[in-house]
């Protein structure tokens, strides 16, 4: 069957493979039941998703071991994304610290290869510090993005990465990397946040695919160490549009995103049954210019910069 007609939100190139534009984030799978997180992963596929977004240090490694378990060996068309910049730290905030410097983003390339069982990671985004959210780099985590794209370049001459992406960076940083090529950008970004569009303004023009993460708002709660991002579905103009069309709010914030940009590429995550079939359906709500303007004047900034990876 053709991948157009099962792929949730329709199909858009990454790293050259087709993949549904409805993904799946393996994030929000650390610390789950074991077979619960199974069957989310395989749910996920058998709904048409062919694109999982993971890292080494999300668990750490026990998130690539539940896609292995549930998944190897993968479907022909699965498309598996990691993240490097970062490593298990325990006595680090959140849990997480900075590896930046091209040894330790090589290091995590070999890592996410062994814990998934693969030779080769069809994209590996490089976790950059130039855009919120997050820490700020110091002290020698301070690495020049040239540095760390030739490293990240050798990997792909040597057949160990198909495309490099960014996360977390800025316009400037992004127009500096494109002769390197530049596979996908994931940053921050949601229908009430919009910090991101000068970076996602140079992705149109060179149409490359963006990957927005907290399209809905953060995972983390207001009162945390880490506060969050405005909730897109507390929003009382996303609660009307979504009452008017028969949607949920949640879904109503992705359509946003799926109709904001043509090479837009979702990766919501979640560890609830109910919550998958939500995400994936939201790749057929269709939202009409009048409901695309309403949400598109809703451009105030929520001004928090949350940690994470």
């Amino acid at each position: 069957m053709n991948i157009s007609e099962v792929a949730p939100g329709g199909v858009a190139p990454l790293a050259g493979r087709p993949v549904a534009r409805v993904g799946f984030g393996a994030m929000q799978l650390r610390g789950r039941d074991r077979d619960a997180a199974i069957s989310i992963l395989r749910r996920a596929v058998e709904s048409g998703v062919n694109h999982i977004d993971t890292a080494h240090f999300y668990g750490p490694g026990e998130v690539n071991a539940l896609i292995r378990e549930a998944l190897h060996p993968y479907p022909d068309d699965l498309v598996l994304v990691s993240k490097v910049g970062a490593a298990h730290s325990p006595e680090a905030e959140a849990g997480l610290a900075l590896a930046q410097r091209p040894e330790q983003l090589r290091a995590g390339v070999e890592e996410n290869l062994a814990q998934l069982g693969v030779e080769r990671l069809e994209v590996v985004n490089l976790r950059r510090t130039d855009a919120p959210p997050g820490v700020v780099a110091e002290g020698d985590q301070l690495v020049d993005v040239e540095d760390q794209l030739a490293e990240l370049s050798a990997l792909r001459d040597e057949g160990k990465i198909g495309g490099i992406g960014l996360s977390a960076v800025t316009a400037e940083k992004l127009e500096q990397a494109l002769p390197v090529g530049v596979a996908c950008v994931q940053n921050s970004h949601s229908v009430l946040d919009r910090h991101a569009e000068p970076v996602l303004e140079v992705c149109r023009e060179n149409g490359i695919p963006w990957v927005p993460f907290f399209p809905l708002g953060s995972a983390f709660p207001a009162g945390s160490a880490f506060p969050g991002l405005s909730k897109v579905t507390e929003n009382p103009v996303v609660i009307d549009v979504a009452a008017a069309i028969g949607a949920t709010p949640a879904q109503v914030g992705l359509a946003w995103q799926l109709a904001h940009y043509e090479n837009t590429l979702l990766i919501p995550g979640t560890a609830d049954p109910g919550h998958l079939d939500e995400n994936i359906a939201a790749g057929g709500v269709c939202l009409t210019p009048e409901l695309q303007s309403e949400l598109g004047r809703l451009s105030g900034k929520s001004g928090a910069e949350i940690g994470g990876l």
